[in-house]
């Protein structure tokens, strides 16, 4: 994992770039930030950073053995600590480190739900238990194998049960000068204060839509404009960007669904409509919310698509092709009658109303509103 893998915070690069750079790096450094944001990629790539021999343009290398080493987790001065289940307060993360290469590997983004389904427990609590804490303690005991320093990187330093985090404490106010903690935590402010303020912090900022979108079509071949879309719909929220790119399937044929009831609005064929409004009501309950959700954002789109500014349309390529024709039928007279009509079915839904009833009387309302 390289600093060009990471998606936005520069600044935060950079500052971690200066203080390896100078070798004044913390004892103790946590990064930490909202859910979806990659701060375990960041701290990966610190440590690949920190550990390699041939550093250029600001970056690892990604060619000499240290880096090697990293990339297949394979590092004999790079340790890991995690939040694990199961096991009782004997477990320590080294019980699962099978299951963490994977979930590195597959989720570079953090997943926690991912993770938990990988210790197939979903309905538990994940936690870093003391025995961890003297792990921990046997493994930057050691001297450095290949290293100038040992680096333990802990995901969620928030979940350490409090005697963990007391044991933890003393190694970390009286470190050894080889030994650098790296902790990447989701909610800071759950941590052991006492641990907390004996680190030095960097708060990582959610990537802007665009920085994801580019980062998606340059690492997976996304096209652009769909990259974009699932960016926008996931504030800044990669692990939620990359989930809904993986859903374009089910945004496709909302879709087709969407057009076909805009045509057959404008046609007023109610016979069809009435179709129409019992597929939908055949998606159930949740997938029917989800489409509605979905209509009322694709009038939004259109309705702004007739100021022809690009920019501040965030469409797939379908929805642009269609948009071309549509959106002059989305105007000051109807936009907001629209969208507080699909907001209304949404919520009635919700409520358990009758899908079909509320489906067909959404599609009438539409029919009257498309032409005005």
């Amino acid at each position: 994992m390289k600093f060009s893998d990471i998606i936005g915070n520069e600044k935060a690069i950079e500052q971690i770039r200066r203080v390896v750079d100078s070798d004044h790096i913390p004892h103790a450094l946590l990064l930490h930030g909202d859910p979806g944001i990659p701060k375990l990629a960041l701290a990966r790539a610190t440590a690949q950073y920190i550990h390699c021999t041939n550093r250029e343009h600001g970056d690892s290398c990604g060619r000499c053995p240290s880096c090697l080493q990293h990339q297949s987790l394979n590092h004999g001065d790079t340790f890991f600590s995690f939040p694990v289940t199961g096991k009782g307060e004997n477990t320590t993360s080294d019980l699962f480190i099978d299951e963490w290469r994977k979930f590195i590997t597959e989720s570079p983004i953090e997943n926690y739900e991912y993770w938990l389904a990988l210790l197939k427990n979903e309905n538990a609590q994940p936690l870093i238990y003391a025995a961890e804490s003297n792990s921990i303690l046997r493994k930057m005991s050691l001297s450095s194998f290949t290293a100038k320093y040992k680096i333990l990187i802990m995901w969620l330093p928030e979940k350490m049960n409090e005697a963990c985090a007391n044991k933890l404490l003393k190694l970390i106010e009286e470190p050894d000068p080889d030994s650098i903690f790296i902790l990447v935590s989701n909610n800071a402010k759950e941590i052991l204060p006492t641990i907390f303020s004996r680190t030095q912090r960097i708060e990582l900022r959610r990537p802007s839509v665009e920085q994801i979108a580019r980062y998606f079509a340059a690492s997976l071949g996304t096209d652009y404009n769909d990259a974009l879309v699932a960016a926008a719909a996931a504030d800044g929220n990669v692990k939620q960007a990359l989930q809904n790119l993986e859903a374009s399937s089910e945004t496709k044929a909302f879709h087709e669904k969407f057009v076909q009831l805009m045509r057959l609005a404008y046609l007023r064929d109610l016979k069809s409509l009435k179709t129409w409004s019992e597929q939908i009501a055949d998606f159930k309950r949740e997938k029917a919310r989800r489409f509605l959700i979905y209509c009322a954002r694709m009038v939004r789109e259109n309705f702004i698509y007739n100021l022809k500014v690009p920019q501040l349309n965030y469409l797939t390529r379908e929805e642009q092709q269609f948009s071309t024709r549509f959106a002059p039928f989305i105007n000051e007279q109807n936009v907001e009658q629209m969208i507080a009509e699909f907001s209304r079915a949404e919520s009635d839904i919700q409520r358990n109303a009758n899908a079909k009833i509320v489906l067909f009387d959404l599609a009438v309302k539409i029919t009257l509103l498309i032409k005005k």
